[in-house]
């Protein structure tokens, strides 16, 4: 079964849009903190459910409190308690992956990583322009 947005291409890449602007401040985190609650929100969501389309399956779980979840990369399927494979950041944090504007090595500690698949070094970013 293939992932499909529920948000929209227009709309996410909307989101996106205003994510890169934040990025170009003097304080982009700060920047990001400012921006209304439902860009923030949807360019996370919409961030996730691309990461679910180009990387589909069960196997790791992406968290992004308090905006966001989706599981993601082939391999074994999770079905009860907590998964094996757990990624878990700051919305700004996964924005910034998600965009290109740092990388997973550079960030490495500032991201909650359990598994041994619980690794999207491969996969990011998922846009470097819009």
């Amino acid at each position: 079964m293939s992932t499909r947005h529920k948000i929209s291409l227009e709309q996410g890449i909307a989101y996106v849009s205003e994510i890169f602007r934040v990025f170009e401040s003097p304080e982009p985190e700060k920047s990001f903190e400012q921006l209304p609650r439902s860009v923030r929100a949807g360019a996370v969501r919409f961030l996730l459910e691309e990461l679910a389309c180009r990387a589909p399956g069960n196997s790791v779980e992406v968290r992004v409190p308090p905006f966001g979840v989706t599981q993601c990369i082939a391999g074994p399927r999770h079905t009860r308690g907590t998964p094996a494979n757990v990624i878990e950041m700051t919305p700004y944090l996964w924005c910034a992956l998600a965009c290109g504007v740092v990388d997973w090595q550079e960030k490495e500690t500032h991201i909650s990583a359990s598994g041994v698949r619980a690794n999207l070094r491969d996969i990011l970013p998922l846009y470097q322009s819009v």
